[in-house]
């Protein structure tokens, strides 16, 4: 089994729609694939509806959230959208998106690019308005010739020039809140040091604790001794390690499937699960 457990569609900084992401994701012969969008479920609906037969969706979410001045961010898996209080934190966490990137630009607009919000909402369409829709404003106008190029500290990094913060999850909180709505916690791209400042491995402990099922491990982000490092720090934590590939279609050189999860922890990530349960396709339009 092919199982990619991270990506993200136009609902939020994808470029590819929910139907179109889950076709790209049987083209590249996966068996699973998890729609995880940032801090939304919006594209779930439109996933299901166009789930081809032969790949199994598991619904989930990425939620914003920040510990000790540190953006990161944690995959929730097959937890009940409907549950009332991951609800209005996903919904806190989204409505601040807007304001932020209206900061984000005005900042811009100061240091001499003419960025406009009209711009970016046009990029954004749907989706959950963030910086890689500013990321792609920059692209358009010249300023930068790739979306890893604007998530510097020249532009939209953490502690950059342009960058303003968000209303953030505090990890702690998100775990409770994820094991609330039945769901399992899985830290995304934990060591990903070139998006900003990444938690110490003490916090890591912590939050497994407190709870936290896994860690992302195998990521684009992640070098080969990173890899290493976090899948002995997982072993000793007895956490789970995913792998997967954080697909944003064309915002992104990654492709679905560049990483993968083992079976075995897909296995133990469902029988864990309690607020959703993976569909498999039926053959969708």
């Amino acid at each position: 089994m092919r199982i990619d457990l991270h990506t993200h569609s136009t609902a939020s900084d994808g470029t590819d729609s929910p139907a179109g992401l889950v076709r790209a994701a049987a083209d590249a012969g996966l068996d699973v694939v998890a729609l995880t969008d940032h801090d939304t479920t919006r594209g779930h609906a439109e996933a299901l509806a166009a789930l081809p037969e032969g790949l199994t969706l598991v619904t989930g979410a990425e939620l914003s959230c920040r510990y000790d001045g540190i953006s990161m961010h944690m995959l929730a898996y097959l937890f009940d959208p409907e549950e009332p209080a991951l609800l209005a934190e996903r919904e806190l966490v989204r409505d601040d998106r807007v304001p932020r990137a209206q900061g984000m630009i005005a900042k811009l607009n100061g240091l001499g690019v003419p960025v406009t919000w009209e711009q970016v909402a046009r990029i954004a369409g749907d989706g959950s308005v963030g910086r890689p829709h500013i990321a792609t404003a920059l692209i358009e106008l010249g300023v930068v010739e790739t979306v890893n190029d604007a998530f510097t500290r020249e532009w939209l990094a953490d502690g950059g020039r342009a960058h303003m913060t968000k209303h953030e999850t505090d990890p702690f909180e998100a775990i409770r809140l994820i094991k609330g709505a039945g769901g399992v916690a899985v830290f995304a791209h934990p060591a990903a040091s070139k998006r900003g400042r990444t938690v110490p491995e003490s916090a890591i402990a912590e939050l497994a604790e407190a709870g936290l099922d896994g860690i992302e491990v195998d990521h684009m982000d992640h070098d080969p001794d990173i890899r290493a490092r976090l899948r002995g720090l997982a072993k000793e934590l007895g956490l789970l390690v995913t792998g997967s590939s954080d697909y944003h279609g064309s915002r992104k050189s990654c492709v679905p499937g560049e990483f993968t999860t083992d079976p075995e922890v897909y296995g133990e990530i469902t029988r864990r699960a309690t607020g959703a349960f993976p569909v498999p396709g039926a053959g969708g339009a």
